[in-house]
């Protein structure tokens, strides 16, 4: 279950453009706030260094944290999207949450989408205002989720569509965690971790509690 790109000669002159403007904006935007550091780089230096205006910046990110998660936003935007199409085959609810997202990561196909994942990451955890951001755009994304499932099954309760969620977000940033460690940054690799990550669950859930030697029992 990928999701297919809509190749840029299909798509109207206006729609190319803003494409082309916000791939400059992403590309530099990285680039510089990895390089002098994130509140470092000023957005008068970025719209410099791209050539466009503030409001040009505005019309296509809410600001500079949103810039510096974009390339985890696609993600999970493309995921909301593949979940109001893809159909289920008989499998329950949170493996079918799980083939959405890993047919969305195998359509992932820009070769610099990894690298910005990881750069992304790594300015994150420096950078507590882009943390939140992405946490924000987490909560908003998952109610988006219930709200497309609710409006194509019979779910009568949501409460179990909000935890296999919350799982499903869980397992990624694990998994997401443990593939920037292993300083592999590709995409096979991090639908590899996921895969791996997601085994662990029933696993984790189910580990024995055996008190320490001479701390009790």
């Amino acid at each position: 279950m990928s999701v297919p790109a809509v190749p840029e000669t299909h798509l109207p002159l206006r729609e190319r453009k803003k494409r082309r403007t916000r791939e400059a904006l992403l590309a530099t935007g990285l680039r510089l706030f990895a390089e002098r550091g994130f509140a470092e780089t000023t957005l008068d230096e970025l719209c410099a260094a791209v050539e466009v205006s503030k409001r040009t910046f505005f019309r296509t990110f809410a600001g500079k944290e949103e810039l510096a998660n974009a390339p985890l936003h696609d993600l999970w935007t493309r995921f909301l999207r593949e979940l109001g199409e893809a159909e289920p085959a008989g499998e329950g609810l949170a493996d079918f949450l799980l083939g959405v997202l890993l047919g969305v990561l195998d359509g992932m196909a820009d070769p610099d989408w990894p690298g910005r994942v990881l750069t992304s990451r790594r300015l994150a955890e420096r950078n507590p205002s882009i943390e939140a951001d992405g946490l924000y755009f987490c909560d908003r994304t998952t109610r988006a989720a219930v709200a497309v499932l609710r409006e194509r099954f019979d779910l009568p309760d949501e409460l179990p569509v909000l935890l296999a969620l919350d799982v499903l977000v869980a397992v990624f940033h694990r998994a997401q965690e443990a593939w920037a460690a292993a300083g592999a940054a590709t995409r096979d690799s991090l639908r590899d971790h996921v895969v791996a990550a997601w085994a662990a669950v029933p696993v984790g859930l189910g580990t024995p509690l055996r008190p320490v030697r001479g701390t009790g029992g």
